[in-house]
C-alpha cells in the first residue's frame, strides 16, 4: 500500500559499470507520484542507462530500485508497472492503429469488449479517434508518435518511461507534441520519466529536472531553480547560457560577494545560503539579467564596451559585447517594440551591467 504522498519511483546506490566504464555511480532520485521527470544530460552521462534499469532492460550492479511499494529486485521487464515510449515508436507496420494500441491489451489476456473500450478511450486521449482503422504509414510524424503515447497509456501503467519522444520531429512540431504530453499527463495523473538532452524540452516539460554527468545525478530540483540557482558551473554551462566571471573573492562581506576576475574585472553579487563555506570561485549571470545601454546603467556592475555582434531571434536578439579588457558579454535584449533590435548595431559603444541579485554564486 501506498499513502499517496511517498514517492512513487525511489532510486538507491545504483551503479553499473560495462567493462570498465562506470556508466551508472551511485545514483539516488525520489520521483513524486503524478509528476513529469526529465532526465537531462549529455550523450554518454548515463541518462539512458538510467531509464532502461528502471525498464528492467538493464540489470544493474548494485543498488536498488522501488516503483509504487514494491521492490524491483529481481522483477523482470515484463512484469513491472511500467512502459516504455522509444525515441523510434517502434509501431508495427501491418498492424492498424488500433492493432498496435490494443496490442499489449491482447497479450496480457484482457477480454475483448474491455480491449475495445480502452482503446477507445486511450485514442480519445491522444485524440486520434476515427483513426483506429489507418496503418502508421498512413499517418504523420506527430500522429505516430501519438500511436505509440497511447500503446503505452492504455496499459496504465505506474510509471511511463520515455526515451528522446521527441527527437524524430520537427521543431514547430515538437513544441505543439511537448504541450499535449504535458496536458494528456494532467489528465490522466501519470508519472513521466522522460530522457533527453534539449535543455529546452526539459524545461517546458517537467515538473523536475535531474541532470546527469558521467553517471551521477548532480542537481535535482524545478527547472526555475535548477536555472536561476546552479550547483556547478558544470550545471549553468549546460542549462542555458551563461556569462562565467572566474576569480578569486576579494572582500568578505555578510551579504555581498566581491570578486576579482582573473582579467581584472571586479564582479559583486549577493550571497546566498547555497554558496557555502568553501572559498567563492566565480560568479555568473544569465545573458537575459544584463543590460545594455547608451550610458552607464548605474547597476552594482557595470562595464564599457562596444558591441561585437546582434543576432535577431524574433522575441529577442542575442547581443554579444566586446568589454576593453578583452571579455565578450552575452546579453539577451527582447524585441518589445519595432525599434528594440534595430538600434543596437555592430560598432556601438555601450554599458552593459546587471544587479547584484543577478550573479549567481559558485563556490568550489
Amino acid at each position: 500500500m501506498t499513502d499517496g504522498k511517498s514517492p512513487i519511483l525511489s532510486v538507491r546506490h545504483l551503479s553499473k559499470a560495462f567493462g570498465s566504464t562506470a556508466v551508472l555511480a551511485d545514483v539516488n532520485l525520489d520521483v513524486p507520484r503524478g509528476s513529469i521527470i526529465a532526465l537531462l544530460g549529455a550523450s554518454g552521462s548515463g541518462k539512458t542507462t538510467l531509464l532502461q534499469a528502471l525498464a528492467g532492460l538493464v540489470s544493474p550492479d548494485a543498488g536498488s530500485i522501488t516503483i509504487d511499494g514494491r521492490d524491483m529486485g529481481g522483477v523482470p521487464a515484463h512484469d513491472r508497472p511500467v512502459n516504455m515510449m522509444f525515441q523510434s515508436y517502434a509501431l508495427f507496420p501491418h498492424l492498424t492503429v488500433s492493432g498496435n494500441v490494443s496490442y499489449g491489451l491482447s497479450a496480457r489476456g484482457t477480454p475483448r469488449a474491455e480491449r475495445e473500450h480502452l482503446v477507445a478511450w486511450a485514442l480519445e486521449l491522444v485524440r486520434l479517434e476515427g483513426l483506429g482503422a489507418r496503418r502508421p504509414d498512413q499517418l504523420s510524424g506527430g500522429q505516430r508518435q501519438r500511436v505509440a503515447l497511447a500503446r503505452c497509456l492504455v496499459m496504465k501503467p505506474a510509471v511511463l518511461l520515455l526515451d528522446e519522444p521527441m527527437a524524430a520531429l520537427d521543431r514547430r512540431l515538437r513544441a505543439d507534441v511537448q504541450k499535449e504530453l504535458k496536458s494528456i499527463q494532467r489528465k490522466v495523473g501519470a508519472t513521466f520519466v522522460l530522457v533527453t538532452h534539449d535543455q529546452d524540452e526539459a524545461m517546458a516539460m517537467a515538473d523536475f529536472i535531474a541532470v546527469m554527468e558521467k553517471g551521477r545525478i548532480v542537481q535535482f530540483g524545478p527547472p526555475r531553480e535548477v536555472y536561476e540557482r546552479p550547483n556547478s558551473t558544470f550545471v549553468a554551462s549546460f542549462l542555458g547560457t551563461i556569462n562565467l566571471f572566474a576569480g578569486v573573492a576579494r572582500a568578505e562581506e555578510p551579504s555581498r560577494v566581491r570578486l576579482a576576475a582573473d582579467d581584472g574585472l571586479e564582479v559583486v553579487a549577493e550571497r546566498s545560503a547555497s554558496s557555502g563555506a568553501n572559498p567563492i570561485c566565480a560568479i555568473g549571470v544569465r545573458p537575459e539579467k544584463v543590460l545594455v545601454a547608451r550610458q552607464p546603467t548605474g547597476l552594482a556592475n557595470d562595464f564599457a564596451g562596444a558591441i561585437e555582434q546582434v543576432s535577431y531571434g524574433g522575441t529577442a536578439s542575442d547581443v554579444t559585447v566586446r568589454l576593453a579588457g578583452g571579455r565578450s558579454l552575452e546579453a539577451t535584449v527582447a524585441n518589445s517594440t519595432a525599434s528594440a533590435a534595430a538600434a543596437l548595431q555592430a560598432g556601438d559603444a555601450v554599458h552593459v551591467g546587471f544587479p547584484a541579485p543577478a550573479g549567481i554564486v559558485f563556490s568550489e
